[in-house]
């Protein structure tokens, strides 16, 4: 439905989310669906899901690697098998060792980071400023004056978000650029090509493989040799 590289992507984050699942016993986003479960306890509370559309992410983040760094992600998560533990999420909730390891995402794919991370905080603190905007009370009449009062917002980010959401919080933010999606590479254009190629010719050659032996049973049986037999006597006659 997202194409072929956004699908194969999305593929390779279940895999990494059922790593994670396996090792804590707890799934990824547990807070999110916890805020779920909270908002609907409190009367005439709605619930938002803010952030930007995976899809529209996965393809902005995979326009902006390069061949090569596509293949290198694909690489580390397909052999994926760092042990995680409980103590090791509690870390990361330390600001120090979270910027430290941000720091060393930037580092080895600054575009990925970009799109996932920087794009999503900018996304993220729209929405949150959206939401957050006074709420206007309904008027008996139109001569009456406008009143206001604040809106309650309760914002569930997850931590390596915080930082860049205090950044931009008194920015002037369009999210037009972050949304549109990039018309595809030369290079994701080649891949899809040469992995369509290769599916089809495997397929292709199972089926000639298939059909040669099934030809060759079938011929081999009794009853096919007597037809045959059968066939070329009846000329001869």
């Amino acid at each position: 439905q997202n194409g072929v590289m956004s699908g194969l992507m999305q593929m390779l984050l279940l895999k990494v989310s059922a790593h994670i699942t396996e090792q804590l016993g707890m799934a990824p986003g547990g807070e999110f669906r916890e805020a779920f479960k909270e908002a609907s306890k409190v009367p005439f509370c709605k619930f938002h899901l803010g952030d930007r559309p995976i899809p529209v992410t996965f393809k902005r983040a995979i326009a902006a690697l390069s061949f090569w760094q596509k293949v290198k992600l694909a690489w580390g998560l397909c052999f994926l098998s760092d042990p995680i533990s409980k103590d090791d999420v509690e870390k990361c909730k330390q600001k120090d060792l979270l910027e430290q390891m941000m720091a060393e995402m930037i580092g080895e794919f600054p575009d990925l980071h970009r799109t996932i991370v920087s794009e999503r905080d900018i996304y993220l603190t729209y929405m949150l400023k959206q939401a957050a905007k006074q709420i206007e009370l309904p008027r008996a009449s139109e001569n009456e004056p406008r009143k206001y009062i604040p809106a309650v917002v309760v914002g569930v980010v997850g931590m390596g978000h915080v930082p860049g959401i205090e950044k931009n919080w008194n920015s002037d933010l369009k999210i037009q650029e972050i949304m549109s999606v990039p018309p595809p590479s030369a290079s994701s254009k080649f891949f899809k090509f040469a992995l369509k190629a290769t599916v089809f010719g495997l397929l292709g050659y199972g089926c000639y493989r298939i059909g040669h032996r099934t030809v060759q049973f079938v011929l081999s049986m009794p009853a096919t040799q007597s037809c045959l037999q059968r066939l070329t006597e009846v000329p001869q006659q």
